[in-house]
């Protein structure tokens, strides 16, 4: 493990440095968090699909609490579909995340009242170490060079499912350009399209956890434009 887990990469991505407010739906937010835990115990070796469901092969801890606490859950109970994972897992994980990024001092907790009555909180970034070494990972996968490592590639399939291109600063064709080279990048890694069991366990397991994921955000946000 990095000691940065890839839900952690996509919230900060997604959360504006200045003012501390997401800029991109919440509901494909927590759904591309959820999937993220799953994609990072696949990669870790922890969990593995099997006969319909995501199954816990190793509950060896990863070192990460987010990661090892869902992986405990997963242990715990009956084996689920991806798609069963994924909506089980969306619910308070972004607090949970946000709460051990602001013990960690990446960021703040900012509360506010809004028409006197309404409390929010804001997270404005402290440290801009973690998030700078993920949009670089990210940028020299888009320009070409070596092909991303695993982890790399992962982070990029899941910035294209949940259609994170405007977090990265990007709109219109650039978006559209980039979103076609983040595609690109899932298919090289094995992570999308074909899923051959033949391959290796953990590809067949995140590109159905991808797969259930733009399901679940086309039903939420409606078909990509």
């Amino acid at each position: 493990m990095t000691g940065v887990a890839l839900a952690e990469e996509l919230l900060l991505l997604a959360y504006d440095d200045e003012t501390g407010k997401a800029t991109m739906p919440r509901i494909s937010l927590d759904l591309g968090m959820a999937a993220a835990v799953l994609v990072e115990l696949a990669l870790a070796g922890r969990v593995a699909y099997d006969s319909g469901n995501l199954t816990v092969v190793d509950p060896t801890p990863t070192g990460e609490p987010t990661v090892d606490e869902v992986l405990a859950r997963m242990a715990d109970e009956q084996p689920h579909s991806p798609s069963s994972w994924v909506q089980r897992l969306r619910h308070g994980l972004r607090d949970r995340i946000l709460g051990d990024l602001v013990e960690r001092g990446v960021v703040r907790d900012v509360e506010e009242t809004e028409l006197d009555f309404i409390v929010v909180h804001r997270y404005p970034t402290v440290d801009p170490a973690v998030e700078e070494d993920t949009r670089r990972r990210l940028t020299e996968a888009l320009t070409g060079g070596p092909a991303p490592d695993e982890r790399t590639a992962a982070l990029a399939t899941l910035v294209a499912a949940v259609r994170m291109e405007p977090a990265l600063g990007l709109t219109g064709e650039d978006a559209r350009d980039v979103g076609k080279r983040l595609e690109e990048i899932a298919g090289g890694a094995g992570f999308s399209g074909e899923i051959s069991m033949e391959d290796s366990v953990v590809r067949p397991s995140i590109a159905l956890v991808v797969a259930v994921l733009g399901q679940a955000i086309n039903a939420a946000l409606g078909p990509r434009r």
